[in-house]
């Protein structure tokens, strides 16, 4: 039997994924891992390297590759990229997971990433991108999650305490 990852996150980018899924990892006692950091540790360059060197559709291929890789080998808390979920065959593996959405709205999301040019897919009028972003993804995040945990106004810790508290899990 493949192994199953205990808590799976989605949600957009600059949301807490990273520093939800290792908090959340600790409070479990089990290991954190990001598709995100298999990626670049595998092509030995940045994401958005990859976006502008290869383009999207070949970074597509490259995290397609790796959350399926991931969802069959770890076993603790596995944090996807943002555009993970707009794959078809990732959100048919992504069922009956236990997924968490970790849900920001555009205010937030400002506050947070400072919408800055590192985003490759926010590089112009990053507000605007970022809601067009969240309009073809929402109904994705939401399809594949099991619960929905809004970040607004919470600190880390809080939002990993909801995620346990969603999912009913008991800390390690």
């Amino acid at each position: 039997m493949s192994a199953v990852p205990a808590v799976v996150l989605v949600g957009p980018m600059g949301v807490g994924k990273s520093t939800v899924g290792r908090l959340l990892a600790e409070r479990l006692g089990l290991g954190y891992r990001d598709t995100d950091e298999d990626i670049v540790a595998a092509e030995g360059c940045t994401i958005a390297e990859i976006f502008v060197d290869e383009g999207e559709p070949a970074f597509r291929a490259l995290e397609k590759r790796a959350v399926h890789t991931a969802l069959a080998e770890h076993e603790g808390v596995l944090a996807l990229g943002g555009g993970a979920v707009l794959d078809a065959d990732t959100r048919a593996l992504l069922a009956g997971h236990r997924v968490v959405y970790l849900a920001m709205d555009v205010e937030e999301a400002v506050k947070r990433t400072g919408l800055n040019a590192a985003r490759p897919l926010l590089a112009v009028n990053p507000r605007r991108q970022w809601r067009e972003l969240m309009e073809a993804r929402r109904h994705l995040y939401e399809e594949v999650a099991t619960a929905v945990v809004p970040t607004d106004g919470r600190t880390p810790e809080e939002v990993t305490q909801a995620a346990l508290d969603a999912l009913e899990l008991k800390e390690a």
